[in-house]
């Protein structure tokens, strides 16, 4: 009888196994389909206004501009089949295949009217300033010239771009969701609407926004009319959850629901004692403490700056707080990937640190009037975020006494909040738009939209300008090495740790990239294949 009793128990126990597989919403092989989740909503799929990695993400699968990262994480043709480059201009040969998810063609206009919106000073983009190596762009952002002169132009199937500078990065920039074409009849008839809704948005990539509801899900389909549509195999991606909760989007991926489940601290744990392959990820991102240095604000104060950056633990943040494989305790803003001269510029232009001591802090503090300030932290509603911020709020407390009001907001209502310069210092990060160390540098020109502490030092504009126009590399890198100085004795900002991921993937899901630079996980040339015997 037991033995009976035992049978059934595992006859049972397969039968639902086997039901449990073949009910898995995870990956569909006849559909060619995947559900994955996201942490939150993106809050802006207007190319011209998003700053965000989800709204990156998603921009990078619907649309494409000139250049996009192929499957090795090297630039590619996109939209351009072509292009020349020399120190004074840049010339692109768009293909005759590219099409808009109407049907129409994507013509050199698109991209015309595209980056005439970027650079005019009403529309505010902030990555306008990215820009400015392109003949004009600083004086029509300023308002000094019409848009009109911005030196990019149409003729026939090329786009023209004049350069005020020369610009050994400027194709690399080409990739990123800035850079997208706009179709100008289209984005005139939604208005301030574009970009709010799927069916706000025309497509010219590999998916299309099909399905949008807010806060809840959305649905990336296959483009019919995108030209390399023949090499792409997924059929539809969908995000069918939206969930901040690390625990919650591990046991959607136990349940075969999802295909991909991003980890955190305490569900990296949990997931290796289970037996799952855990996989990790440079991400090649800056986690760092921005500080508000507008007027008013006691982080305007160098000292006090100063005297923050003395109790901070990049080593100790990494591995007792962040505690995710992937993550790596840094001490300069500019990360180990880069490139330098010969080798990575972290090791070719090293940091000496000088030791504060808790003695020395209080007193910049007392020096600049504040050694009783009461300071907001901003940061998002996550539970990565509640630590740092419960971390933070401890560590200013017990070195220097500085009370520290912890403000938590949703990722929409933080970026609105960061740009509106509410908090005295906010836990970001930063991500590279293209290949270049210009990309970390230039946060923190007085001029970038991206510069949300409002941080102006005109020796950093100057040097910064240095490596933006040199071809020169050795000469660039020491430009860069004296921003790096400039970061770590004006304290902008405080560099906590290079930026990893910890995930897990489906075993049938193949193809999925994960790099650096571009929308990341990349599912362009994913597929699903059947499972194993």
């Amino acid at each position: 009888m037991k033995q009976f009793v035992v049978g059934l128990v595992v006859l049972l126990l397969m039968q639902l196994a086997i039901g449990t597989a073949a009910d898995s919403t995870a990956v569909n092989v006849e559909a060619q389909s995947i559900t994955i989740a996201l942490s939150q909503e993106p809050p802006n799929l207007n190319s011209l206004r998003a700053t965000d990695l989800l709204s990156f993400f998603v921009l990078g699968h619907v649309n494409e501009g000139l250049v996009r990262y192929g499957r090795r994480g090297r630039l590619v043709p996109g939209v351009a089949e072509s292009w020349q480059i020399t120190p004074s201009s840049m010339t692109f040969t768009l293909r005759a295949d590219a099409r808009w998810s109407d049907g129409t063609a994507v013509v050199a206009e698109d991209f015309v009217f595209s980056w005439r919106r970027m650079i005019d000073p009403k529309v505010a983009a902030p990555y306008a300033s990215t820009m400015f190596p392109i003949l004009n762009a600083e004086r029509v952002h300023k308002g000094e010239l019409p848009i009109q002169a911005l030196g990019v132009r149409a003729e026939g199937n090329q786009l023209i771009v004049d350069l005020q500078t020369p610009c050994g990065y400027c194709l690399a920039v080409m990739a990123h969701s800035a850079f997208f074409p706009i179709k100008q009849s289209f984005y005139a008839a939604q208005a301030d609407k574009y970009g709010a809704e799927a069916e706000y948005l025309l497509y010219n990539g590999p998916f299309m926004l099909t399905d949008w509801t807010h806060g809840s899900r959305l649905s990336m389909k296959k483009n019919p009319f995108y030209w390399q549509r023949e090499e792409i195999h997924l059929n539809e991606i969908n995000v069918g959850y939206i969930t901040a909760d690390n625990r919650t989007r591990l046991n959607l991926f136990r349940d075969q629901q999802i295909a991909v489940a991003r980890l955190g601290a305490e569900t990296v744990k949990d997931a290796a004692k289970s037996g799952l392959r855990l996989r990790t990820f440079p991400s090649g991102g800056m986690a760092y403490l921005g500080f508000n240095h507008r007027q008013g604000r006691q982080t305007a104060k160098v000292d006090v700056r100063r005297a923050i950056a003395s109790t901070f633990d990049s080593e100790e943040f990494v591995n007792k707080i962040i505690a995710i494989p992937g993550y790596r305790s840094t001490q300069s803003f500019f990360p180990s990937w880069v490139q330098g001269v010969d080798g990575k510029f972290v090791d070719e232009f090293p940091i000496a640190t000088k030791p504060v001591s808790n003695v020395q802090a209080r007193k910049l503090l007392i020096d600049a009037d504040a050694a009783s300030a009461s300071l907001t932290l901003l940061t998002t509603t996550s539970p990565t975020g509640t630590k740092i911020a419960e971390y933070l709020q401890g560590v200013l407390k017990s070195e220097l006494g500085l009370d520290v009001k912890v403000d938590q907001q949703t990722l929409k209502q933080y970026l609105a909040r960061r740009e509106a310069g509410e908090f005295d210092i906010v836990v970001s990060s930063w991500y590279p738009d293209f290949d270049d160390i210009v990309t970390y540098a230039d946060l923190l020109a007085s001029y970038n939209g991206n510069n949300r502490g409002r941080y102006n030092n005109d020796r950093y504009d100057a040097v910064l300008k240095t490596l933006q126009s040199s071809l020169d590399r050795g000469d660039r890198m020491k430009a860069a090495a004296e921003l790096q100085s400039i970061i770590m004795d004006d304290v902008p900002l405080i560099p906590m740790a290079e930026t990893g991921s910890a995930y897990l993937q489906h075993p049938q899901l193949k193809g999925v990239v994960r790099r650096v630079l571009g929308a990341d996980p990349d599912y362009t040339y994913a597929r699903v294949v059947e499972p194993r015997p």
